[in-house]
């Protein structure tokens, strides 16, 4: 299974460019990733050191909040991310959630450390939407969770109108996905997906992974849960997280891997739907090797005077649409 990264590899890659070539002109691009946020940036001319970062993030749901247009504490998690690196720009652009001024100038000299800064610029989704999950299990960590909190579901966005609920307890986090495709056959493939993944999780070399379950229906820590919240068409899965997952620079890869769930069962399944199309194509092919192999020699059967001996023809769509009119 592949694990996807936390930064983005075009962001990355236009900011790495950048920085190689500051004299170069003007800069604007767009695009969008995992289906769900925007990007855009630019430099002009005026400041080749000045480069402008612009995110659309997803429409959060009705039972999920963006006070000011952006996750809680996603404003604190950048102020702490990039200090004096990244100015937030109040109002951020039309269209846009947030606008981040980044001055390219007070990058470190040394290259590692500005590699390094640059993986984190780029990894911005990560710091923005990850925010209120960050939150609360730094709380875990450090076993401080508000009791007036415990056991009242908790929203956050990670797709356009979609979120995912966390339960906050005092010894553990529990986190529920409903699992929501549109397309018939990626709902099949990813209820066969999930209910594998979670017999993956009892093997031996993964006894200090979270706990993981799968259920048809909304699990018991759902019952204070909205009502539009628990839809699903691919199930419920549901890990329990514990202090021990998000030690030291656990908190971080634990963040980035609930924060795209969804997009990582996406990106298997659409394989896994890929890999048997080509299995497919392939044993048609092998089918058709072997129809053609049993083509009768016309002169041969001339000889031995058999009328009742027939060849094959390979037929093409339009052939074999008017054979059957």
């Amino acid at each position: 299974m592949i694990l996807l990264p936390s930064h983005s590899r075009f962001l990355l890659q236009a900011l790495i460019n950048r920085v190689q070539n500051l004299e170069k002109g003007e800069l604007d691009y767009h695009w969008v990733e995992f289906d769900d946020i925007r990007y855009h940036i630019q430099v002009t001319t005026k400041n080749t050191n000045i480069l402008l970062l612009s995110l659309c993030l997803p429409s959060p749901p009705p039972e999920a909040v963006f006070p000011g247009g952006l996750p809680p504490g996603a404003i604190e998690a950048i102020k702490s991310s990039y200090g004096s690196l990244v100015q937030i720009l109040d109002p951020p652009r039309d269209g846009f959630n947030l606008t981040l001024k980044v001055n390219l100038s007070k990058l470190p000299p040394d290259e590692d450390r500005r590699h390094s800064l640059l993986v984190k610029v780029a990894s911005v989704r990560e710091i923005v939407l990850g925010a209120p999950l960050r939150q609360l299990l730094r709380a875990l960590s450090s076993r401080t969770i508000v009791s007036d909190t415990e056991e009242e579901p908790v929203a956050l966005v990670h797709r356009p109108k979609e979120s995912f609920l966390v339960i906050p307890q005092a010894d553990r986090v529990t986190v529920v996905f409903p699992m929501r495709f549109k397309d018939s056959i990626d709902i099949v493939l990813a209820t066969s997906f999930l209910q594998e993944f979670v017999l993956a999780r009892r093997t031996a070399g993964l006894s200090n992974a979270p706990l993981c379950t799968w259920s048809a229906s909304p699990p018991s820590e759902l019952k204070k849960a909205p009502a539009e919240a628990l839809s699903a068409n691919a199930g419920f899965v549901t890990f329990v997280i514990f202090p021990r997952h998000v030690e030291g620079k656990k908190l971080e890869q634990t963040v980035w891997s609930l924060s795209t769930f969804h997009a990582y069962v996406s990106y298997h399944v659409k394989c896994s739907e890929g890999f048997m199309h080509t299995r497919m194509r392939r044993r048609v092919e092998t089918l058709i090797q072997a129809l053609d192999r049993a083509k009768a020699d016309g002169d041969k059967s001339k000889s031995l005077g058999n009328t009742n001996n027939r060849s094959f023809k390979r037929l093409s769509l339009k052939e074999g649409r008017a054979s059957w009119l």
